[in-house]
């Protein structure tokens, strides 16, 4: 992780007062999810690289929409029960959230060729949209801590850029400004009264009582329109043109208190307030095809090109300090140094490929698909979460300190992440009407560091009735989760982070109709 830090602070410019740093992890954040879709395709593990005939085919392997032979008209609401355990230099918390999301929601067109010369039997045209990522969550954390403070980034930010009085003052108005202006960093005094450098109240020797509390929200919303060919019911071709939409909230409240309580320490507490949102669009294309060697074995293979996507990020910050007889209490909040205006950045985001491969194993499988009898499949998928980028966008496209900031930041991805692979497989049973599902997806680790230990383990279930030319599908998923979380980074020595284990529960309702 150290070499992380030094490449990202090494290529640090002093941005415009207006200007927000982005970190690898907003690049993460578009990249590491687990599948989601329908009902029928939760239930089954998420699979959907090779099975096709369900609308969620079109976000997967677009091929899939090919096996339709009808019209068919899809609406997939959801509910989400998040429950966190986190512990922090040794002491454990935890949090709980609940929201609402949903699953692909779309109409399929699908006719057979009228034509007698056609080597295509049939074809199909989607329009979808589905959530590939739910943002809403609680990240609750506490512990004592007495090797590091939040405050050591501003003495870093102000040390590396050699900053004065009057660039403290004024230069970092999300950070070290207020941390300046509230006394929580304060001058060091060198011969004859000049500076000589920067310090913190925090006393870290003795420790402080940190928090970090966090509310998220939003999500990795992705609107897809889809056409697929189907060649003698034998091979599928499919692509589709995606238009993915990101809205993502975050309203952070972190603070440190004295451990000891002690009166004359010049040091109480201080409080960091922020409210963060990123918001953007995109272009991406999915291809794939399937292909039918027998009847009951179906074999699937889809891309996903890198998705390009234009965001723009705004906050809004605020630290309160007391630093008892040194200065007493002290606020100082960036809509005061900015006009009230927040703090804005606009760049383009290049999240990484993805490819899968499928096998699909249908039972007796006919020309009515009343009397199939269930199937089971499985996916590979491989995604190169070290391929994601950051470039510069707007007004700021040929200012080279940007580039040079950009450019930093896409070599700490590169020597942080890596590529993985994720495995899903599922299966379900039919009788006549009703069918029984079950799956089990696991995600592995993006980190090349295996001290960040991070996966997510999948298991799920459900029902689904089909019946005159109508079906409802019910599934639940479990998501248990490991992951590491940081409340901040510095450069100059190694960072504690709080290790996450939790769970997410899914519940997904899907309603369909032939048209």
């Amino acid at each position: 992780m150290k070499k992380y830090f030094g490449l990202l602070i090494s290529g640090l410019v002093i941005f415009a007062q207006t200007t927000i740093a982005q970190s690898p992890e907003d690049a993460l954040r578009l990249a590491w999810f687990t599948q989601n879709g329908t009902a029928r395709n939760m239930a089954v593990g998420g699979v959907m690289g090779s099975l096709g005939g369900d609308i969620t085919a079109n976000h997967v392997n677009p091929a899939g929409i090919g096996l339709y032979k009808t019209r068919e008209l899809v609406l997939s609401p959801g509910f989400l029960l998040n429950s966190n355990k986190f512990n922090y230099r040794g002491t454990d918390s935890s949090s709980n959230r609940t929201g609402f999301g949903y699953g692909t929601t779309g109409i399929v067109l699908a006719g057979s060729s009228k034509s007698g010369y056609s080597k295509w039997t049939s074809s199909a045209v989607a329009i979808s949209v589905n959530q590939l990522a739910n943002y809403n969550n609680q990240i609750s954390f506490s512990g004592r801590n007495n090797f590091s403070s939040f405050t050591e980034k501003y003495l870093e930010e102000l040390t590396r850029d050699r900053a004065d009085t009057n660039a403290a003052l004024s230069n970092y108005i999300f950070g070290s400004s207020l941390a300046f202006r509230t006394f929580l960093v304060d001058t060091l005094s060198g011969i004859g009264g000049a500076v000589a450098g920067y310090q913190s109240l925090v006393p870290i020797s003795t420790g402080v009582n940190q928090t970090y509390n966090a509310r998220t929200s939003g999500g990795y919303n992705e609107i897809a329109i889809g056409f697929a060919g189907n060649m003698a019911d034998k091979l599928y071709v499919g692509g589709s043109f995606n238009i993915p939409i990101i809205k993502y909230n975050r309203e952070l409240l972190y603070s440190e208190r004295d451990a000891t309580n002690d009166p004359t320490n010049q040091f109480s507490f201080f409080e960091y307030k922020e409210t963060y949102s990123s918001q953007g669009a995109g272009i991406g294309v999915k291809l794939g095809t399937i292909y039918k060697p027998t009847p009951f074995v179906r074999i699937g293979f889809a891309f996903h090109s890198p998705q390009i996507i234009t965001m723009t990020d705004r906050i809004r910050s605020s630290i309160v300090a007391n630093t008892e007889t040194y200065a007493g209490q002290r606020s100082e909040s960036s809509d005061n140094l900015n006009s009230g205006r927040a703090g804005t950045s606009k760049y383009n985001i290049t999240t990484p490929w993805r490819a899968i491969g499928s096998f699909s194993y249908v039972f007796r499988e006919i020309n009515d698909t009343r009397l199939q009898k269930g199937f089971i499949s499985a996916d590979i998928e491989y995604v190169h979460y070290k391929g994601a980028r950051f470039a510069v966008a707007g007004d700021n496209a040929s200012d080279a300190g940007f580039r040079n900031y950009y450019s930093a930041l896409n070599e700490a991805i590169i020597d942080n992440y890596k590529g993985n692979i994720n495995a899903r497989i599922g299966g379900e049973l039919k009788f006549h009407t009703i069918m029984f599902r079950l799956g089990a997806a696991y995600y592995g680790s993006p980190y090349q560091d295996e001290a960040l230990k991070a996966s997510r383990v999948i298991g799920t279930g459900g029902l689904g009735y089909r019946n005159k030319g109508m079906f409802i599908d019910l599934s639940y998923s479990h998501i248990m989760n490991k992951e590491a979380v940081f409340a901040y980074r510095l450069n100059d020595k190694p960072n504690t982070f709080a290790e996450q284990t939790g769970s997410r529960g899914s519940i997904m309702l899907t309603f369909g109709f032939k048209l």
